[in-house]
């Protein structure tokens, strides 16, 4: 039998012509070399710690973090997305190996007397009985199996770095929004402090006005600089009862308290981070290990739907019992068996192959394209939070000395004021800059620390792979 085989095998084979997959163009699509994108200046650098926001040193919001990755919908539902890829992969595995089965029909039938059933069948009322079993095997010759299987994998594994990069960005949602808390804490802060000194300039003002040392205006002026600090102090309660908000919907927990304590901007320690890009940027994000596993997945889709033209071979065979009447379905005689080849090939299909090749090769070039973006967008965000870290830190140096001249030059107005040697505008000008100082410092702060968390985030946020992140070998030609 082996012979015959192989010569139907070679037969059919040259008949592939008929169903070819010859003209259609290859994916154009080149993915970019990633050391390409960075710089000259880049370098090794230590990677970012797993959990890099408990370099914060605040515990609430390690607390916090830890709540949002355990109890987030969306993680969840990441998750769930894992999942199913691995078991479309343990599928496809699976259809590839041997398949058996087994079988029972009985049937009690009359059969025609004016067919092909000869007496003493015709016209009679019989049970009939089989038990059997049947299995198939397709063999992989041109690696359709392999290439779909590596293409289920490919999948999966993009699902698990997506899953993962949900984590990091999540866990920066959670440390960002609680700078934010922290900022509008120390905002309103900034405004209580105005309000006590303007209520202290007040009472001043009015012992000046019943010593007949100043004039109406002034009092006026001293009473309207009241309620707009109380203004400011209940804009920033807003914000920050919004940004409590914002932590309980991330961790999962709407409309309850969190944060119970209210963070403290001036005790965050400052998050160490790198100055340059790193060398190894790109391996390190959990995103961009998922646009290298799509392109990986839809390069062996292609190679999938190039091994449809081959011919398909299939080894199938059966071994049971059957009879007429059931009490002879057990006898020695109702044996029956058979075993040998099918083969089959496309021979003419309207083009139905070739448009499914040229649109995987069409998903080969999208998912090409896409990793290229993920790649520029990569190196987009790392140069922008350095870039705007470094600013920053320019900006809080200049901003102190401002602060410094500031404050100095309203303990001078208050004193000129009290010694009768100037006027109440003085005072409120010179406190004007001082508040403005305060208020550009608190944000300063909160801007510099909420540039390293995204620097953090941006440099891949500790992730580790879970998976091998060594690209699949494509399938057999």
């Amino acid at each position: 039998m082996t012979r015959p085989f192989l010569l139907g095998a070679l037969a059919l084979a040259v008949l592939a012509g008929c169903a070819s997959p010859q003209g259609i163009a290859p994916p154009s699509e080149q993915p970019l070399q990633a050391t390409a994108l960075l710089p000259a200046g880049a370098t090794d650098t230590a990677p970012l710690a797993t959990r890099w926001w408990q370099a914060l040193g605040d515990a609430q919001l390690d607390a916090l973090v830890d709540q949002a990755l355990a109890g987030n919908p969306s993680l969840r539902l990441a998750q769930a997305r894992v999942a199913k890829a691995r078991a479309q992969a343990d599928l496809t595995d699976a259809s590839a190996g041997p398949q058996v089965n087994a079988a029972l029909d009985a049937t009690h039938q009359r059969y025609t007397e004016n067919g092909m059933v000869p007496a003493p069948l015709a016209g009679d009322i019989r049970d009939t009985a089989t038990l059997q079993l049947n299995g198939a095997w397709e063999i992989d010759f041109f690696g359709k199996h392999e290439a779909a299987l590596q293409a289920a994998l490919g999948q999966a594994r993009a699902a698990q770095a997506d899953a993962d990069a949900a984590r990091v960005l999540l866990s920066t949602q959670v440390v960002r929004t609680y700078l934010q808390l922290a900022r509008a804490e120390a905002q309103q802060a900034v405004a209580q402090r105005t309000l006590a000194q303007r209520e202290h300039l007040l009472r001043l003002v009015q012992e000046r006005v019943a010593a007949g040392l100043d004039s109406e205006l002034e009092r006026r002026q001293a009473e309207g600089a009241v309620p707009e600090a109380r203004q400011q102090i209940e804009a920033w309660a807003e914000q920050a009862q919004l940004a409590r908000l914002a932590l309980a919907a991330l961790a999962g927990q709407p409309g309850q308290a969190v944060a119970p304590r209210a963070p403290d901007l001036q005790a965050l320690r400052a998050l160490p981070t790198p100055t340059v890009l790193p060398a190894d940027l790109l391996g390190r994000r959990a995103d961009v290990a998922a646009a290298r596993w799509r392109v990986e997945a839809a390069t062996q889709d292609a190679a999938q739907a190039r091994a449809q033209f081959y011919p398909n071979v299939n080894l199938v065979g059966f071994v049971g019992l059957s009879s007429i009447g059931l009490n002879q379905l057990l006898d020695a005689g109702s044996l029956q068996w058979g075993v040998g080849p099918a083969i089959r090939l496309p021979l003419f299909d309207s083009g139905r192959l070739r448009a499914q090749l040229r649109g995987k090769h069409a998903d080969v070039d999208a998912a090409t394209a896409s990793y290229n973006a993920t790649l520029i967008d990569a190196v987009r965000q790392v140069s922008e939070q350095l870039a705007s870290g470094q600013s920053v830190a320019r900006q809080q140096a200049q901003q102190t000395q401002a602060q410094q001249a500031a404050e100095a030059a309203l303990q001078m107005a208050q004193l000129r004021y009290e010694k009768g040697l100037g006027n109440y505008l003085q005072v409120l000008s010179a406190e004007t800059q001082v508040l403005a100082q305060r208020r550009l410092a608190v944000d300063l702060q909160a801007r510099a620390l909420d540039a390293q968390a995204s620097l953090a985030h941006a440099l891949g946020g500790g992730w580790v792979p879970t998976t091998d992140a060594t690209p699949v070998a494509s399938a057999r030609p």
